[in-house]
């Protein structure tokens, strides 16, 4: 008995310290962070710090809305851009759990228009290589022409990039992506296609992430914010979390701003499931925490099969006309629409208009950092941002 008492003290103490210790390194990377933001180039943003067990630190710095003083915190919510494209990974996946599609089918056995490159008319494209970014579909430039969307017609003293268009100029997903890749469509031109066969060659494109969300539609019979709200977002608790301004709270949203005076009007994209989903750092570290989990055999929105299959590279040299071994390239390698750096680094990275993200964990410690910015930086903000994002990486092993 006594023994189990001296157990259960100790025990205590151990815990004491190590609260102490972890609140101690905590107030030394807030006032680092600080110190980093201080220089002003970044209006605000959010970061977090996570293992497979939950969140280590979360925090929030600088201001959503600067005009107003409101504070920037971890429950902030704003775009994350293309750390977004991830979801839909995690949904196709889910999708070809429940018996709905299968990664290797042609996607023209779902689309109500056929996609084919003009250059390899016998060569059908497949989810997976949708998924890779080896479809052969190019980086269409010309998309950004039509994909912002305005949030209000009227936006005085706001900006408003060149590329935004009104709000009556809003289509659906389907008909934004036929207009593109249909030979009928309005849009389409036979170099929105690489003179690279199908599964040959990388060419990380976003219309992939549009096209992939839109199959998943099609093979499951549900919109796909439907389908990710039901097997991701809320088995997660991912609460105020969505694709769309009328899926969360907007008090909450973070203006956006392309320098530290200029704040951008409200936008959205039409191919939303490429680059739109919309959350708070807080959130998203239940969802970073989750793949940590997964990638360790123990997740729970997918199988281990599943996950094995998010994580696996899937693609050679032989993908690449160049690849990039910077430790957090999104581009070395691919899984299922998650990008894997040549040192370990597993994630995805995202910037927009005045959107910079940053989301990885790492392969071999198992802990994961993310930020989220709102503002995108000129020369000095972008070197204030990687000050930001290497003092959590200085810091995540020491939580």
């Amino acid at each position: 008995m006594k023994k189990l008492v001296l157990t259960f003290i100790l025990n205590i103490i151990a815990s004491s310290i190590y609260c102490q210790t972890n609140d101690s390194i905590s107030i030394k990377l807030t006032k680092e962070l600080e110190k980093i933001f201080s220089r002003g180039y970044i209006n605000g943003f959010s970061v977090a710090i996570v293992n497979k067990d939950g969140t280590l630190y979360e925090k929030g710095f600088g201001y959503s809305d600067k005009q107003a003083n409101k504070k920037y915190t971890a429950h902030t919510i704003q775009g994350i851009a293309s750390i977004s494209k991830t979801f839909i990974g995690v949904a196709l996946l889910k999708a070809q759990e429940l018996g709905k599609l299968k990664l290797d089918d042609p996607i023209n056995q779902y689309l109500p228009f056929k996609v084919i490159n003009p250059h390899f008319p016998n060569t059908p494209i497949t989810i997976r290589q949708l998924a890779t970014h080896t479809s052969s579909i190019g980086y269409i430039y010309s998309t950004e022409k039509y994909d912002y969307i305005l949030k209000k017609k009227d936006n005085k003293g706001l900006k408003v990039k060149n590329v935004f268009r009104l709000p009556n100029e809003m289509i659906s997903l389907d008909l934004f992506l036929k207009r593109f890749l249909s030979k009928q469509g309005k849009w389409y031109k036979k170099k929105n296609f690489l003179k690279n066969k199908p599964g040959a060659t990388f060419k990380y494109s976003n219309i992939n992430g549009g096209l992939a969300a839109f199959i998943l539609e099609k093979a499951t019979g549900e919109s796909f914010n439907e389908f990710t709200k039901t097997h991701i977002f809320k088995p997660l608790e991912m609460s105020n979390t969505g694709w769309f301004f009328n899926e969360v709270n907007f008090e909450n949203h973070s203006k956006l701003y392309t320098s530290k005076k200029d704040e951008l009007a409200p936008y959205q994209g039409i191919n939303y499931p490429a680059g739109n989903l919309i959350t708070s750092s807080s959130t998203l570290a239940l969802y970073l925490s989750e793949l940590i989990s997964g990638f360790s055999g123990n997740g729970t929105l997918l199988s281990n099969h599943s996950y094995q299959e998010f994580f696996k590279p899937q693609l050679t040299d032989e993908n690449y006309e160049q690849r990039h071994k910077d430790v957090y390239s999104d581009q070395y390698n691919i899984g299922v629409f998650m990008g894997l750096s040549a040192q370990g680094q597993i994630g995805h990275t995202g910037g927009d208009h005045g959107v910079v993200t940053h989301m990885f964990f790492n392969t071999k410690t198992k802990v994961g950092k993310l930020i989220i910015v709102n503002t995108y930086p000129k020369k000095e903000g972008r070197k204030q941002f990687f000050d930001l994002w290497y003092t959590l990486e200085k810091y995540e092993n020491k939580l």
